[in-house]
């Protein structure tokens, strides 16, 4: 494993342990993808959003430009969230930092698992893990890092409230 790679599974892996969230409901799902979804329509990005909460898909848009193979990946990275609990880059990362490939070595169906970036846990504080936020159809880490600014910025909206 490269420098680099350590870097990044650090960052990602800080990440996973700040992002977590007061209470969060349907409600708060559709605001978030929504805003989400505006967000990716300026940049015209053409990628898939999907919230989960439990096993319900709250929220889900196809923008242009995307495919029905988008919402497949993202399906398979959804699955990789919830099993392990964490981010499905943050998976992949860690079985290549530990000089194995999730395809082969997670013994799971490649066609219904994937460990590549763009799907996030929501996690609750006190609570734990109730749902997912991901998108894809961009390169992971892209994926990946965009989530992440939303999460972050849905986090500073709520401070901004809580001030």
């Amino acid at each position: 494993m490269t420098d680099d790679s350590r870097a990044i599974l650090a960052r990602v892996e800080a990440e996973e342990r700040e992002l977590v969230l007061p209470p969060f409901d349907i409600s708060d799902a559709w605001v978030l993808g929504s805003r989400l979804r505006d967000d990716a329509l300026v940049r015209e990005l053409p990628i898939v959003i999907g919230i989960t909460l439990g096993e319900a898909r709250v929220f889900h848009t196809a923008l242009p430009g995307s495919s029905a193979d988008n919402d497949g990946w993202l399906d398979r990275k959804t699955r990789v969230a919830k099993r392990f609990g964490r981010s499905s880059y943050g998976v992949g990362l860690s079985f290549r930092a530990k000089g194995r490939d999730f395809d082969t070595d997670a013994r799971l169906d490649t066609s219904l698992y994937a460990a590549h970036g763009g799907v996030f846990p929501i996690t609750v504080l006190g609570v734990g893990m109730v749902g997912t936020v991901g998108v894809s159809g961009l390169p992971q880490a892209e994926d990946h890092a965009l989530v992440v600014e939303h999460l972050r910025a849905w986090l500073d909206g709520l401070a901004g409230e809580n001030s």
